[in-house]
Formats: C-alpha cells, sequence, structure tokens
C-alpha cells in the first residue's frame, strides 16, 4: 500500500468530511489556492463536515508527526504548503445575525458577502473588506482592513469570541475572559495557533451608506491625487477614500477615486467636492448603497485567477511621493491603489493587529505574463524601491504576498509574544499559517 493511501485510509475512517490525495479525481482542483498564481503541492486534502472533524484531524496529525495548514477559501496562500495537510473549512457555513444586540456567529467558511447580505436588511453591517469573496475568518484574523476601518478599527478589534481547536485536538470557546493571550494573538496575529471553526463579532449600524466610484482619463491622475490629499488631509472618520491607478488590458489607462461614507450622501457630496472641479469625468456611480452591494464599488473579480501583489506602508503624500506615483505608467501593473488609513486605524489596540502609525497603505497588482511574472515583479520593486524614504517595511498582515514573511506585519515586541505563545501553544508544530511567525 502507498503511502497516500495509507493516509487516506485512515483520515476515511476519521472523518465524516471529504478526504484526497494525489490521484483523486477531485484532488488537482481541490488543492489549488484562490491566487492560481501559487503552487500547494500538499500531500492531502481534507473538507471538513464541522468542527468534531477538525479536532479528529488535529489529533491524528499531532500523533502522526503531520502538520495542517487550513484555508477557508484559499486566499492569501504564499505557496509554503509542501508535503502538508490542507485542511478545507468552506462546508463550516453557520450564519446568524442578532439585530437586537448587534452581533453576528458565522462558521470559518463564511464569506464576507453573506455576512453583508444577512445584516443589510437591518441597517447593519460588519467590518468588510473590498471583497464579498473573502471569508470572515481567514479576513479577521490577519487583522482586517475595512471599508470602515477609520471608524470602527480592525475587523479583529471587533471580535467577542472564537470557537477553536487547538493543537492537541480539543474544542474550545475563546474570549477575553477565558483565555486573554490566546484571543489576543487570534485577533490579528494570523492562523499559527488554532484552527477557528467560528467567530462571534460586532455588526455597526449602517441606516445610511453612500459609496461608488469615480471614473476619468489616466491624464487627470495628478489632479485627482491632489484632490485626494486635500481630502484625506481633514475627512472624519465616517469618511473613507481609495485612489487607484488603473490600466486595464486592451483599455485606456485611467484614475479613480473608491469612496465609502456613513452618512447621508449630501454630506459626502461636500467632503468630496474638490473631486467636481476636475474636467473630463467618465463615470461616477456614487449614490445611496445598501450594504450588500458594498463589493460593487471596486467590482474585484469573485472567482480565482492568477495575481502577484505587493504593498507598503506610506508615513505621507509628500511631492516626491506622488512624483514616484506618476513618472510614468503603470504598465504591466493593473492596478496602483492608495487608501486612507487613519481614524481608528491608528488608535492603540489591545490584538496582536495593534495599530498602525502610517497614513496610507500602497497595494500593486499585476496579473503574470508569459514569463512568469517578471516583468510585473519588476514594476513592483521599481515603485517600493523608489519609496524607500517614505515607506516603513511594515505591511498589514493580509497584505503579505508570497516570500515575505510574517514578521514584516508586527513590531518587534508583538512578534516575540506571538512567536512565544507559538512555542507554548503548538510545540510540535501541528499548524503552519500561511505566513507562520517562526518563520
Amino acid at each position: 500500500m502507498t503511502l497516500h493511501n495509507e493516509l487516506h485510509n485512515e483520515l476515511r475512517s476519521l472523518l465524516r468530511g471529504k478526504v484526497l490525495v494525489a490521484g483523486d479525481e477531485e484532488f488537482e482542483q481541490a488543492r489549488r489556492p484562490w491566487n492560481r498564481a501559487v503552487e500547494q503541492p500538499v500531500r492531502a486534502v481534507v473538507e471538513a463536515a464541522d468542527a468534531d472533524d477538525v479536532a479528529a484531524l488535529i489529533r491524528y496529525a499531532r500523533l502522526a508527526g503531520l502538520t495542517v495548514t487550513t484555508q477557508p477559501s484559499g486566499h492569501g496562500a504564499a505557496g509554503n504548503a509542501a508535503e502538508l495537510i490542507l485542511l478545507r473549512t468552506g462546508r463550516l457555513d453557520e450564519l446568524r445575525i442578532d439585530p437586537g444586540t448587534r452581533v453576528a456567529r458565522v462558521g470559518a467558511g463564511v464569506s464576507w458577502g453573506r455576512v453583508l447580505r444577512a445584516a443589510s436588511p437591518y441597517g447593519l453591517t460588519g467590518l468588510a473588506g473590498s471583497s464579498p469573496a473573502v471569508t470572515v475568518t481567514g479576513y479577521t484574523l490577519g487583522g482586517g482592513l475595512s471599508w470602515f476601518g477609520r471608524k470602527h478599527g480592525f475587523a479583529s478589534s471587533n471580535v467577542r469570541a472564537f470557537e477553536v481547536v487547538d493543537a492537541v485536538g480539543a474544542r474550545a470557546r475563546v474570549t477575553a475572559e477565558s483565555d486573554p493571550e490566546l484571543f489576543w494573538a487570534l485577533r490579528g496575529g494570523g492562523g499559527d495557533f488554532a484552527v477557528v471553526t467560528a467567530v462571534e463579532f460586532d455588526l455597526h449600524p449602517a441606516p445610511l451608506l453612500h459609496g461608488g466610484r469615480m471614473l476619468w482619463p489616466a491624464e487627470q491622475a495628478p489632479a485627482v491625487l491632489d484632490a485626494f490629499r486635500e481630502i484625506t488631509a481633514t475627512a472624519p472618520d465616517e469618511l473613507t477614500v481609495w485612489y487607484d491607478l488603473l490600466h486595464f488590458p486592451g483599455a485606456a489607462p485611467l484614475v479613480a477615486i473608491d469612496t465609502t461614507f456613513l452618512g447621508d450622501g449630501g454630506d459626502a457630496g461636500t467632503l468630496l467636492r474638490p473631486l467636481d472641479k476636475i474636467p473630463g469625468l467618465l463615470s461616477d456611480s456614487r449614490a445611496p448603497l445598501p450594504v450588500a452591494e458594498l463589493g460593487s464599488i471596486t467590482a474585484e473579480p469573485t472567482d480565482p485567477g492568477p495575481g502577484r501583489s505587493r504593498a507598503e506602508l506610506l508615513t505621507g503624500l509628500t511631492d516626491e511621493v506622488t512624483t514616484a506615483l506618476l513618472e510614468r505608467p503603470i504598465a504591466p501593473l493593473l492596478s496602483v491603489q492608495l487608501r486612507h488609513l487613519g481614524g481608528a486605524l491608528a488608535r492603540p489596540t489591545d490584538t496582536a493587529a495593534g495599530h498602525l502609525d502610517e497614513p496610507f497603505a500602497l497595494y500593486l497588482f499585476g496579473i503574470p505574463g508569459p514569463d512568469g511574472g517578471a516583468a510585473v515583479g519588476a514594476r513592483q520593486a521599481e515603485l517600493a524601491d523608489a519609496l524607500i524614504p517614505h515607506t516603513t517595511g511594515r505591511k498589514p498582515f493580509t497584505f503579505l504576498a508570497p516570500g515575505e514573511r510574517a514578521a514584516s506585519a508586527f513590531t518587534p515586541q508583538t512578534l516575540t509574544r506571538l512567536r512565544s505563545l507559538k512555542r507554548t501553544l503548538d510545540p510540535r508544530g501541528t499548524f503552519r499559517s500561511n505566513f507562520p511567525v517562526l518563520d
């Protein structure tokens, strides 16, 4: 009997969910992450039926000396999963909204799109990011940079409880009272400490939400960036504004402003008035926006595909920064995005995510070509190198890219604390996250 068959048979005898190994018809598809440019040569894929399946798998892996990496949907995969067991938690799809207490409880496989659709009729929102396809759990374990982070902070700061399976395969409910150290780590420290099977978190009132995208030809990029600087200098916490340089294949380059405002559209229009002076507006989708349609603003793809990304945190938007961003076309990149941070994101928290002193996040994205992404990577490096005097070297955890390390996401003190906790809770290395804290 081969090693693969032996593993398959042993796991099948323990679990109710699906177990796949090399040679199985569905294995190749099941092991692939969201980013198709990343390879995952895992030993097996387990699609857990429920939290008891997760616990049984962890007990087996611990005794067998195997390592498990968990990916609800495959977002954030880093390509470091060789010979691991890939645990899929997509079937853990519980979703409950309590409008009275403004609390949501979701299973590990639930996407932000589902949460927003369920919360929207009550005038409530969770702290979702730009994509409705991302799962709440993976996003929150990495901190979670939301459209509404300036008002309400990281998504991780809004968690009330986690349901987990620990490194010995025991199920537990983790709160600030039951296990303050693990609760601290799970709120932004990544997935190295336990498998999260469900999470409970606060929802926030959003009876009035205004948002959308404004689009101009690329020749207006300097004027739009000037307006962006003016608006963000005094923006209230309810207002979020992102600046995007865009160049889609086969189309002319563009510049966009993406925005949300927790309030009336008239107030949003007043705050965004500097943009009205810029000629050549091609489209303007700003309107009262149901929370359920939050993903329509940037209209990011909701199906897997290849991509190569890089992120940096900027200390400001000086003339030198704007020159570096605008002095020549962004191609072969598809997008160069500036996200305004600040507000509650800059305020200290008792979470591993901490806070962000930097007022802007820069996100560079392209699709690898026949060269395997070399040209995209070179352009990203060129921009990042030009901005070195104005970047800190820290990166938001959920913006980490393959080849980068978890150490880049944390302060030295936080990293030391996370590493100590990892060694205490998982001395055998049963868990390996996409970006392990011990690497």
